[in-house]
């Protein structure tokens, strides 16, 4: 399986099965915090939405609590939120 797969997943190990949970609102962006499980790490993603475009944000970033990715996850969108605000879409 490709490491793209993976990181977007489609099958495979990777990625958490927790049912997804609803988005945090953030200046009229949807953003779903979705950590990657790699081995006993989590690695910080995020998918970012608003209207019928989406961002998929992946780091380096690893975590080794699932609660504390998916913070980080949160705190990283949010940033580059602050940063490009629809330009992350383009």
């Amino acid at each position: 399986m490709s490491i793209l797969s993976r990181l977007f997943g489609r099958g495979g190990a990777g990625g958490s099965s927790a049912p997804e949970a609803e988005p945090e609102m953030y200046n009229d962006f949807a953003i779903f915090p979705q950590p990657i499980r790699e081995g006993t790490h989590w690695r910080v993603a995020a998918r970012i939405e608003k209207g019928e475009r989406t961002h998929h944000l992946i780091r380096a970033d690893t975590m080794e609590s699932e609660d504390v990715a998916r913070e980080t996850s949160l705190a990283k969108a949010k940033q580059m939120i602050d940063q490009m605000g629809d330009g992350i879409f383009g």
